[in-house]
C-alpha cells in the first residue's frame, strides 16, 4: 500500500528565520490603535445603520424570505401544537417556581412578543425553563417562606403570600433580564464559552434531582414547606420522609398511572416520529381528562387532594420591580441569567446549524434581556427554552417564529378565555407532568462512564459540577462547576506533557520518542517540545522538564566548570606549567574550596581565553573531578503549539537559553508564531548572546543546519598531550 500513496519533493535551501526574511519580502501591515477602533466604531453612514437595524431587528430579515404557500401552514400548525404544550409546561413550571400555575401561563405570552422581534433564533420556544423556575423559586422560599414571617420588604405590606411571591419572582426577573440586556449591549456574549457542555450538563441533571425532590410533595399530597440554601434537598428528603406514612393515596396513585401513561406515549412519539404528522399531545390529553375526573368526582372534598384552584382572569397591569428586591437577589440573578442565556443559546445552535442559518450571541442576550424585563413587568418569572418544547415546534414543522407566536396566543386564549377550566386539575397531576420531561436530564447520567473511559479531567468537571448543584444549591453549584473547570484548565496549561522528539527516518516528521520503535534521535542533539502556551504558572515547570530531558541543570554545570576554572587559574600562577593528570586530579579535589568566591561571579561564561591549552569538560575526566558531563552540542526547542508568553515567562526563558549557551550549547528555536518574534523584539529579548540567528521556520531546518555546523567542528581537547 505505500507504493500506492503520493509522494512530493521539495528542494529548497535550509532557511533561518533571518534567511528567510531576507529572500522574501514581507508586508509591513499597520495595526490599528484603540483610537482607531474608537473612530470606527464611532463612525456612521447608511450602510451602517441598515445593518444595525437589521441585527436589532432580526425579524426584518426573515419576513423578507418568508414562504407563505410553503411555511404558513407549517408554522400554524406547530404553533398549536407547541401552544398546547407550553400550556402544560407554564403550569407545571409555576410550582417550581413556587407560584400560583395561572402565572405560568404570563410565562408562556409575554415574553414571546418581543422575542419574536428581536431573536435570531427562528426555531426555539421561549417560555418556562425547569432549572430556571427552580433557581427563582429558591429565591422566593427564601424571602416569602412557607412557615415563618416573610423578609422585611417595604412593598409586602398589605400583600398576600401569594402576591409577595409574585412581586419577588417578578423583581429576579427584571433584574435577570438587566443583566442579559447589559451583557449584550456591551457585546459579552462569548461568555457562554466559559460553560462547557460537559458543565452544562452536569448542573442540569442537578438541577434535575431539585426538581425531582421538590415535586414529591406534590406526588405524595404532603404539606413540605419549601427550603432554600446548601443541603436544602437533604433537609428536603428529610421532611418527606417523616411524613411519609401521610401521603394521600389517591395523588400517589394517580401521579403514577400519568407518569406510565405520558412516559409510554412519549417513546411511542420517539419512535414513529417519522410517521406521525405530530406528536400526540399527550399532557394535553391527560390533563383534559384529569380535570374531567376531579370535577366530576369532586377530588378536592373525597379525596382532599390540592387542586389548581382559582385561576386568574385576564391580564393585570403593569408593576415596578422591587429595588429591595433587586438587593437581596442580585447574587442569585446573575447566574439565572447565565443559565437562561446558555441553555438558550446551546439550544438554538443546534437548529441553526441544522437549518443552515446564523444566529448572533450579543443579539440573543439584547433579546432574551429585554423579554425578561417586558414580561417581569407583567408578572411573569424568569424565561428561556426547554429543549422539548423546542423539539415540538420544530419537528411539527415551524420554519420561523411566526410558530412561536402562535403559542403565545394560545397561551393568551387560555388566560383570557378557558382559563377557569383549569381549575379542578389536581396539583399532583402537574407534579407528576414536570416528574416525566425530566427523563432527558436525568439520563445524562449515563455520561459518567462515557467521560471516564474518554477524558478522566472532564468526567471530575461533570461530577464537581453536579455534586456541587445537587449538595449546595443551583447558585452556588453552578460557581463551584465553574472552578472545576477552571482549576482542569489551568492545570492542563501549567502541567502539560512535554515530550522529546526524534526523526521518522526517511522523512522531515518528528514524533515523540517514546511512541515509535524504529525513530532516529541525533546524537548530541536534544529536541524538545512546549505543548502550550508558556506564561508565568508553567516556567519554572518548563525548565524543570527540560532540566529533566537533558539530564543536567545548566546553572549548576556552570558554576562548577567556573569553579574548576579558577583553581587551574591560580596553580597557573604560582608556576606550575608542567600539570599532569595526576596534578590535575589533585587539583579538583580541592575545588570545594570557594569561601571567597562570590556566586553572581559563577553565573558569568566560562572564559578559556587565558589558559595555555585546549580544554574539553567532557572528555575523560580524572576520577576525582566533580564537574557534571554535557552530553549534548545543540538544543532546539519546538515552539509550534506556544500562542503566547507573558513577560514572566519571557524572562524566565531568557535566562534558560543563556545558561544553556554558556555552556557551548547552541540553543535554537522553531516554529515561533511571528507575533510572539515581533514581542521578543519589543521586550530587548535578543543581545549579544542570544541571537535572531536561532530562529528557524520548521523543526527540520534547525535539524539540518546543526549537522551542517557539526560538520567541521573538531571534538576531543588536550592537555599537554593528555585526553581530559
Amino acid at each position: 500500500m505505500a507504493s500506492l500513496r503520493k509522494q512530493y519533493v521539495v528542494s529548497r535551501p535550509v532557511y533561518s528565520e533571518d534567511s528567510f526574511d531576507e529572500d522574501y519580502e514581507k508586508i509591513r501591515r499597520r495595526n490599528k490603535t484603540i483610537l482607531d477602533h474608537v473612530k470606527d466604531y464611532m463612525s456612521c453612514d447608511s450602510k451602517r445603520v441598515k445593518n444595525a437595524t437589521l441585527s436589532l431587528l432580526p425579524i426584518i430579515g426573515w419576513m423578507k424570505i418568508y414562504r407563505v404557500k410553503e411555511w404558513l401552514l407549517g408554522d400554524v400548525v406547530s404553533g398549536i401544537s407547541t401552544g398546547l404544550v407550553a400550556i402544560m409546561q407554564g403550569l407545571a413550571f409555576s410550582l417550581l417556581a413556587e407560584l400560583p400555575p395561572s402565572y405560568g401561563l404570563y410565562t408562556a405570552f409575554f415574553p414571546m412578543l418581543t422575542y419574536f422581534f428581536l431573536g435570531t433564533s427562528r426555531h426555539i420556544s421561549v417560555g418556562s425553563f425547569p432549572v430556571l423556575s427552580l433557581m427563582v423559586g429558591a429565591v422566593v422560599t427564601r424571602l416569602v417562606p412557607d412557615e415563618g414571617p416573610a423578609a422585611n420588604i417595604t412593598e409586602f405590606e398589605g400583600l398576600s403570600k401569594d402576591q409577595q411571591r409574585v412581586i419577588v419572582a417578578s423583581s429576579v426577573t427584571f433584574l435577570m433580564g438587566i443583566f442579559q440586556l447589559a451583557m449584550g449591549v456591551l457585546q459579552v456574549g462569548f461568555i457562554v464559552v466559559y460553560l462547557s457542555d460537559t458543565l452544562v450538563s452536569g448542573f442540569t441533571t442537578a438541577a434535575a434531582v431539585h426538581i425531582l425532590v421538590s415535586q414529591l410533595k406534590f406526588v405524595l399530597g404532603l404539606e413540605v414547606p419549601g427550603i432554600s440554601g446548601p443541603l436544602s434537598i437533604i433537609y428536603t428528603l428529610e421532611k418527606v420522609f417523616v411524613q411519609i406514612t401521610d401521603t394521600n393515596i389517591c395523588d400517589l396513585v394517580m401521579s403514577i398511572v400519568i407518569m406510565l401513561v405520558v412516559f409510554i406515549v412519549k417513546e411511542l412519539n420517539d419512535r414513529y416520529k417519522a410517521k406521525l404528522p405530530v406528536p400526540i399531545p399527550i399532557e394535553i390529553v391527560v390533563t383534559v381528562i384529569a380535570c374531567g375526573v376531579s370535577y366530576g368526582a369532586n377530588f378536592e372534598e373525597q379525596f382532599k387532594i390540592e387542586i389548581v384552584g382559582e385561576m386568574a382572569d385576564g391580564y393585570e397591569s403593569p408593576i415596578p420591580p422591587s429595588v429591595e428586591v433587586f438587593r437581596e437577589s442580585a447574587a442569585e440573578a446573575f447566574p439565572i441569567a447565565i443559565v437562561g442565556f446558555a441553555v438558550a443559546f446551546s439550544v438554538a445552535k443546534v437548529y441553526s446549524i441544522k437549518h443552515d442559518y446564523t444566529i448572533d450571541g450579543n443579539q440573543e442576550l439584547i433579546a432574551f434581556g429585554v423579554s425578561n424585563i417586558f414580561g417581569a413587568s407583567f408578572r411573569s418569572f424568569a424565561a428561556s427554552t426547554a429543549l422539548s418544547r423546542t423539539a415540538v415546534q420544530e419537528s411539527s414543522g415551524g420554519k420561523t417564529q411566526i410558530a412561536g407566536l402562535i403559542s403565545a396566543m394560545m397561551a393568551m386564549i387560555v388566560t383570557v378565555a378557558i382559563g377557569f377550566l383549569l381549575e379542578p386539575l389536581p396539583r399532583s397531576v402537574l407534579g407528576a407532568l414536570v416528574i416525566v420531561n425530566l427523563k432527558g436530564m436525568l439520563m445524562q447520567f449515563r455520561e459518567i462512564p462515557y467521560l471516564w473511559r474518554r477524558d478522566k479531567t472532564e468526567c471530575v468537571v461533570w461530577v464537581g459540577t453536579c455534586l456541587g448543584a445537587i449538595l449546595l444549591g443551583l447558585d452556588i453549584g453552578l460557581g463551584v462547576g465553574l472552578g472545576v473547570e477552571l482549576i482542569t484548565v489551568v492545570f492542563r496549561t501549567q502541567f502539560p506533557r512535554c515530550s522529546v522528539l526524534a526523526n521518522i527516518p526517511g522523512t522531515d516528521l518528528y514524533r515523540d520518542r517514546k511512541d515509535y520503535p524504529n525513530i532516529f534521535e541525533p546524537e548530541g542533539v536534544k529536541i524538545f517540545r512546549i505543548p502550550s502556551p508558556v506564561f508565568f504558572a508553567n516556567i519554572e515547570f518548563f525548565r524543570d522538564k527540560l532540566t529533566e530531558a537533558v539530564g543536567f541543570k545548566p546553572l549548576r554545570v556552570l558554576r562548577k566548570r567556573n569553579k574548576a576554572l579558577r583553581k587551574i587559574k591560580k596553580l597557573l600562577k604560582k608556576g606550575d606549567c608542567g600539570i599532569t593528570e595526576k596534578g590535575l586530579g589533585d587539583l579538583f579535589i580541592q575545588t570545594e574550596d570557594s569561601s571567597d568566591e562570590k556566586v553572581e561571579d559563577l553565573d558569568l561564561p566560562v572564559n578559556l581565553a587565558d589558559l595555555p591549552f585546549q580544554l574539553n569538560w567532557n572528555a575523560e575526566l580524572p576520577a576525582n573531578i566533580s564537574v557534571p558531563r554535557v552530553d549534548i552540542h545543540s538544543l532546539i526547542l519546538d515552539f509550534a503549539a506556544v500562542s503566547f508568553l507573558d513577560i514572566s515567562a519571557l524572562k524566565g526563558l531568557k535566562t534558560m537559553i543563556r545558561e544553556f549557551i554558556r555552556l557551548d550549547v547552541d540553543v535554537y528555536i522553531v516554529s515561533c508564531d511571528v507575533y510572539i518574534v515581533k514581542q521578543l523584539h519589543s521586550c530587548s529579548f535578543f543581545d549579544e548572546e542570544i541571537l535572531t540567528s536561532m530562529f528557524f521556520p520548521t523543526l527540520h531546518d534547525a535539524v539540518l543546519h546543526v549537522f551542517d555546523k557539526q560538520k567541521d567542528r573538531g571534538r576531543g581537547l588536550v592537555v599537554r598531550g593528555t585526553f581530559l
